[in-house]
């Protein structure tokens, strides 16, 4: 089978490879899925870049993926040959992930695509959908349905991202009001795509930022989904109402915050860090419900209608598609690994 590998940390041009391989073979409690899809994340390139591989010799890069398995491990029940799967964390703490024709899986990290779903958008969910699952259920909601967010505004930082995308996707079909910053008009057309029924030019300023967030929410918001906490803690408090939560989940803009004791024990906040590494199992399967049930609503959805544009690289493109995906690519970078 083809592959994409790295043998040792670097840019993408330099380490990353096509190879061939064989096949692998599924053991106890696992499934080999034939790969169409691969989604590309940030993730993905600060593995590749920053040594976090673990103690392999060889990497398949890619957490995210979808295709159909084909075969099936001795005692396996919950899923079938023939069965069309999206993944959840492929590669964390395993040497192979999606970025390969053939990869094999816990069962444990395969879900069921519904017939309806595409390949091209069970590959965009994982990371960024299961991200904003966490975020949106970090406060007093801890599952996400039509109407579990009903009557609450939700503030989206950074709109026009993946994990953006898919949590005003997912926040609206869970009945929320939902604002979300964007740094230009252009974004703020995909945010608007997406599902947002306001957006915010974060670039005019702090007051500006916060004087067009209270105008939607004159009580303040009841949840932040956060991108930069080091770039935007000061508004994100400023907007949130008493009892408000902000969930983080990335580290843009730097790795330190100074956040304003005063204001966020008076409101009594809740700050919530968000990585699917280390979330408990349980949280990951409650996310991987919700975000099936969404996709089967067709409240999920990917493409430049829906505020996320794709942009299809072959295996053989891996290194470009890293290498975009670094650069900030607006949209959700896919590798056509397969034939559906």
């Amino acid at each position: 089978m083809r592959a994409v590998v790295y043998r040792e940390t670097g840019s993408a041009a330099d380490v990353l490879e096509v190879v061939d391989r064989p096949v692998p073979t599924p053991g106890p409690g696992e499934a080999r899925v034939r790969v169409v899809r691969a989604g590309v994340n940030p993730t993905d390139w600060k593995f590749r870049a920053n040594g976090m591989n673990g103690a392999w010799d060889e990497v398949v890069p890619g957490q995210d993926g979808a295709g159909v398995v084909e075969e099936v491990g001795p005692g396996v029940t919950e899923v079938s040959v023939g069965d069309r799967v999206w993944t959840i964390l492929a590669q964390y703490q395993r040497p192979g992930g999606t970025a390969a024709e053939h990869t094999v899986q816990p069962v444990s990290l395969l879900v069921r695509l519904p017939d309806d779903a595409s390949f091209d958008l069970g590959a965009s969910l994982g990371v960024p959908a299961v991200t904003a699952h966490r975020a949106l259920t970090s406060g007093t909601v801890t599952r996400l349905a039509p109407g579990a967010l009903e009557g609450r505004t939700v503030l989206v930082a950074g709109g026009a991202g993946a994990v953006g995308n898919a949590a005003i996707q997912l926040a609206r079909w869970a009945g929320a009001t939902v604002v979300a910053t964007v740094s230009s008009e252009a974004k703020a057309a995909l945010a608007r795509a997406a599902g947002a029924q306001h957006t915010v030019d974060y670039t005019d300023g702090t007051a500006a930022t916060v004087a067009g967030v209270r105008a939607v929410a004159p009580k303040g918001v009841d949840l932040v989904v956060e991108v930069s906490l080091a770039g935007n803690v000061a508004v994100d408090v400023e907007v949130l109402r008493v009892h408000g939560t902000l969930a983080y989940y990335a580290d843009n803009g730097g790795a330190e915050a100074v956040v304003p004791v005063r204001p966020t024990f008076a409101k009594n906040l809740r700050l919530q860090g968000v990585l699917l590494y280390t979330l408990d199992r349980a949280l990951l399967s409650a996310a991987a419900e919700d975000v099936t049930a969404a996709v089967e609503a067709g409240a999920l959805r990917v493409g430049e209608d829906a505020g996320l544009p794709l942009h299809h690289y072959p295996l053989e493109g891996a290194a470009d598609a890293h290498a975009a995906v670094e650069g900030g690519a607006v949209g959700k970078v896919l590798l056509d690994v397969g034939e559906a």
